[in-house]
C-alpha cells in the first residue's frame, strides 16, 4: 500500500512517528511522509525529527502561517496537486490541526481513503477551531482510530458506522513509552538547578489564554502563589512571549523570580523535565494525556477538554482561568489528588501496532 502520512505541527510528529516506523518495517506498506509546513521552525522541527527517529519528510509543502482560511486553503491546494501527481492508496492524518482537515478534504475529493488517528475527541466547544477540524475530518474518514471510550461514544451519537471505528489506544503514549528511557539519560535538572519532584513545569499557548490581558493577569496571579512554593520552568512559546509584551505584562512576569523562562524545548528535554516534575500547568491537549500516563498532577487552564478520560481516570484537573480555581486545583494536587489515578485502557505503547495491523487486515 502506498500510504501518505501527513504532519503539519509539532504534536503531529509524536503521533505519526510510531506509525510511520512500523510501516517502514513492513513489506505491506510504502509510506510517504508529507510535511505541510503549517508550523515550521527549522531548529525545532529538525530536532523533533531526529529525536523521534523520523526521516526527513519525503515531501515538504512549505505552507507557513496565515489565517485559518488562508492556511487551510493553501494546504488543500498543495496536497491535491501532490496526490494528483502521486496517487496513493491511503492518506493518514492525525489530531486536529488545519493540516488534518485540509489534507483530508483533498483526499476525499480524489476518492482516496482516509484514516484519522485520534478520532472522536470532542470538547463540545465550537469556538475552538480544532473542534471544527475534528468533526469535519471524522465525517469524511474511512477508518477512525480512537484513543478513549468517549471517542467511541461521540462517533456513535454522530452516526458513524461501527465498522469504521476502532479503539486502538494512544499513539502519543507510544512515542512516550519508546523514548522515556532515552529522555531519562539527559541531565536537565542540573541545567536548571532543580531536584526531582521539587518544581512545576508549565506550557501556555492557546489564544483564549495568551491573547487576553484579563485572562493572562488572572493566570499570573495564581502563578505568583505557586512560584512562591516551588520553581516553575516555563518553556515559552514565541507567540506567548510576544503577547506578554503586547499586553504590557512583561513586568508582572519579571517580578516572579522563581519562574524560569526558557526557549521552547525539544521532545526529549521536555519529556525529561515532565517525567520528574511535581506538577504540570498547561493548556495543551497532549500534555493532559502524557501526564496521565506518567501519573503526574496536571492543572489544565481551560474550561473544557476533548480528552475527558484524563480527568475521569487520570491526573488531570480542569481549573479554568480564575485564580481561586487554579489554586484550589493546586491544593488538591499537592494533597495527593493523583495518587489513585489510573492509566486508560490500551495506553500501553502498542496503539501504532494495532493501527498498522488493522490496515493490513482490511486492505
Amino acid at each position: 500500500m502506498k500510504v501518505v502520512n501527513v504532519v503539519g505541527a509539532r504534536p503531529n510528529f509524536m503521533k505519526i512517528a510510531p506509525i510511520h516506523r512500523r510501516m517502514q518495517a513492513s513489506s505491506s506498506f510504502a509510506p510517504i511522509l508529507l510535511h505541510t509546513g503549517q508550523h515550521y521552525d527549522e531548529k525545532m522541527s529538525s530536532t523533533f525529527f531526529v529525536e523521534l527517529g523520523l526521516p526527513q519528510p519525503d515531501v515538504y509543502l512549505g505552507v507557513g502561517s496565515g489565517t485559518h482560511a488562508e492556511q487551510t486553503a493553501a494546504i488543500l491546494i498543495k496536497v491535491e496537486k501532490f496526490l494528483l501527481q502521486e496517487p496513493a492508496d491511503l492518506l493518514i492524518v492525525v489530531g486536529d490541526v488545519n493540516s488534518t482537515i485540509a489534507a483530508s478534504l483533498a483526499a476525499a475529493k480524489l476518492r482516496i481513503p482516509i484514516a484519522h488517528v485520534e478520532a472522536g475527541l470532542r470538547s463540545f466547544d465550537r469556538s475552538m477551531p480544532e473542534e471544527i477540524n475534528r468533526i469535519l475530518t471524522d465525517s469524511i474518514s474511512d477508518y477512525l482510530f480512537v484513543t478513549e471510550q468517549s471517542g467511541l461514544d461521540n462517533l456513535k451519537k454522530e452516526g458513524i458506522p461501527d465498522d469504521k471505528v476502532f479503539l486502538v489506544g494512544n499513539c502519543m503514549i507510544d512515542s512516550l513509552v519508546e523514548h522515556l528511557q532515552k529522555a531519562a539519560e539527559l541531565d536537565m535538572l542540573r541545567q536548571f538547578s532543580l531536584f526531582a519532584r521539587g518544581y512545576a513545569l508549565m506550557t501556555l499557548h492557546r489564544p483564549s489564554n495568551v491573547d487576553s490581558r484579563e485572562n493572562m493577569r488572572k493566570i499570573l496571579r495564581a502563578l505568583e502563589k505557586i512560584q512562591s512554593d516551588m520553581p516553575i520552568v516555563f518553556p515559552i512559546h514565541p507567540r506567548t512571549r510576544k503577547m506578554l509584551t503586547v499586553l504590557g505584562l512583561d513586568d508582572d512576569m519579571a517580578k516572579m523570580s522563581n519562574i524560569h523562562l526558557t526557549e521552547p524545548l525539544g521532545y526529549l528535554p521536555f519529556l525529561n523535565l515532565m517525567s520528574q516534575a511535581k506538577l504540570i500547568v498547561t493548556d495543551s491537549g497532549g500534555i493532559q494525556e502524557e501526564t496521565t500516563f506518567l501519573k503526574i498532577p496536571c492543572l489544565t487552564l481551560r474550561e473544557n477538554t476533548e480528552r475527558p478520560i484524563t480527568s475521569e481516570l487520570g491526573t488531570n484537573q480542569l481549573v479554568g482561568m480564575e485564580p481561586e480555581d487554579i489554586l484550589a486545583g493546586y491544593e488538591k494536587a499537592m494533597n495527593g489528588f493523583a495518587e489513585n489515578a489510573q492509566i486508560p485502557p490500551l495506553w500501553d505503547g502498542l496503539a501504532s501496532k494495532r493501527i498498522v495491523d488493522i490496515l493490513q487486515q482490511v486492505n
